[in-house]
């Protein structure tokens, strides 16, 4: 399964290199910055962003999820682009019992296209459709049933200040009920906020506040607080968006995890 994965991941890199334009030269680093803060920007990108999430389940072991991300903007007109934004899990899940096995695998992927102005001013904006497919290589790891639901994104990003803020949310329900896992309706909101230093680094906070609204009285929220801190740097003429974070869930259900590490490394392919 990992072969898979890295299969995966080198093609998608080959796929971004050969389409995208030359770099511009003149885009010093806090600007390269800023534009990997952007949800909705007009480049191709491929993030990796790894979560290891501490004390889960019943057991309280460990359990690991790398989102593989690659983001593709198609160009509508002068005035309009779709930003593509395709997720890709890769979970390690530990036992969750004594008599239990853990597992790993490809989880259930989301595509998410979101329609934005080509010209935005300081306030940027998205919106569109998420898609979840039921990939799973495993019943334990995904849910049968395919799903759709909104999306949504807006974000403050003015030239000359080091502050780049914003919000992403969606929301998805099952558009069956009848297969492995039931019907399910599970949001997210992911606000994000940002200040860039010159040189590339950056001080972030970007939690992934998720609720599962099937769930009971308590057990719906988890709601992470916590940050980090990010740098870009070069590989050649290759810029890389690198970031390392930690949330503490202020709250969770009775099995969630109480914190979360992520670590996260964005190619990237300005035009």
């Amino acid at each position: 399964m990992r072969a898979m994965a890295n299969s995966l991941a080198a093609a998608t890199f080959a796929v971004a290199a050969l389409t995208t334009t030359p770099l511009r030269a003149e885009m010093s680093a806090e600007e390269l910055a800023k534009i990997a803060q952007n949800p909705v920007g007009n480049l191709i990108s491929v993030p990796f962003q790894n979560n290891t999430n501490l004390n889960y389940g019943p057991e309280k072991g460990t359990q690991n999820i790398l989102n593989i991300q690659p983001v593709i903007p198609i160009s509508i007109n002068e005035d309009w682009n779709v930003i593509t934004r395709t997720i890709l899990p890769v979970i390690w899940q530990p036992a969750l019992g004594p008599d239990d096995s853990s597992v790993s695998g490809i989880g259930d992927v989301q595509f998410n296209a979101f329609l934005s102005p080509a010209k935005p001013g300081t306030w940027i904006w998205g919106a569109g459709a998420i898609v979840q497919a039921p990939t799973q290589s495993n019943a334990k790891l995904g849910n049968d049933n395919w799903g759709l639901g909104p999306t949504f994104v807006v974000l403050h990003l003015e030239k000359g200040s080091p502050w780049v803020y914003g919000v992403l949310v969606n929301n998805v329900w099952s558009l069956t009920s009848n297969k492995q896992g039931g019907s399910y309706s599970n949001g997210l909101i992911q606000p994000f906020l940002n200040y860039n230093f010159k040189g590339g680094l950056y001080l972030t906070s970007s939690p992934i506040l998720t609720v599962n609204w099937k769930a009971e009285s308590g057990q719906k929220w988890t709601v992470p607080l916590g940050g980090g801190v990010g740098k870009i740097f070069h590989l050649g003429k290759l810029p890389v968006n690198t970031q390392l974070s930690a949330y503490y869930n202020v709250a969770k259900p009775d099995f969630g995890p109480n914190w979360q590490i992520r670590a996260q490394v964005q190619l990237m392919f300005p035009k």
